[in-house]
């Protein structure tokens, strides 16, 4: 996998703070998103019938690591690995976040079809295009038969999210893919699509309005959508 911005290095030691200064102007803490994403999957999971068994969880462009540990806490007895381009945030993730999960390089990841569940998290916009279909297909070959893949990506149709991303140091040059290219991305990488769903659709000063927020998570209006999938 390749990201369009080669410095990501550089965000390693500042990563979540230019993160939370960019979602500062929707209310939230990036800790709330990555709570949220998490906790909406672990619902999703246990819609599911039979109810998926995992034991090893791979998420794919951990960066520096903070997911790790929510991913543990859908099941505190699996194996969790975190890959990413970065090797700086890597390093960070070792630093903090080793008693919750391992953590490695991309380039030195090998698929090896040992995962029964991958997560990923607003990666696919920092891959150019012509490099997306090898990284789906990556994330495929991890898994399974049967294994789970969680794709989230921002959704540019949110005006709000483009607003986000513009205020973000290494999301300005980023190129967005919409709910309906990231399902024939993950299609033509070898997945069966479960179900899309779109959250975050408001901010914090509208928190009331979120108890309607589940009601709507099947139309294309939410700041990020989840493709749940499966390997076929």
């Amino acid at each position: 996998m390749s990201v369009k911005n080669p410095e990501f290095d550089q965000y390693a030691g500042s990563y979540d703070e230019a993160l939370g200064r960019g979602l500062s102007a929707t209310g939230e803490s990036r800790e709330y998103f990555a709570e949220r994403r998490v906790r909406w999957l672990g619902q999703c999971l246990s819609e599911l019938a039979p109810s998926p068994r995992v034991d090893a969880i791979l998420d794919y462009g951990c960066g520096t690591g903070s997911t790790v540990p929510l991913l543990r806490g859908i099941a505190p007895t699996s194996r969790v690995l975190g890959v990413d381009p970065s090797g700086e945030s890597i390093e960070v993730a070792r630093q903090t976040f080793a008693t919750h999960g391992d953590f490695l390089e991309l380039g030195e990841y090998r698929p090896s079809a040992g995962f029964c569940l991958a997560y990923c998290n607003g990666i696919f916009h920092h891959i150019i295009p012509e490099e997306r279909l090898e990284a789906a297909q990556n994330v495929r070959n991890s898994l399974r038969p049967g294994g789970l893949f969680s794709f989230w990506e921002n959704n540019p149709w949110n005006p709000g999210t483009r607003w986000v991303m513009s205020r973000i140091p290494f999301d300005r040059d980023a190129i967005p893919l919409s709910y309906r290219e990231a399902k024939r991305l993950v299609w033509a990488a070898g997945f069966e699509i479960l179900r899309v769903d779109f959250l975050f659709l408001f901010p914090k000063f509208l928190r009331p309005l979120r108890a309607i927020e589940q009601r709507l998570s099947r139309f294309p209006a939410g700041a990020q959508y989840q493709i749940l999938c499966r390997r076929r």
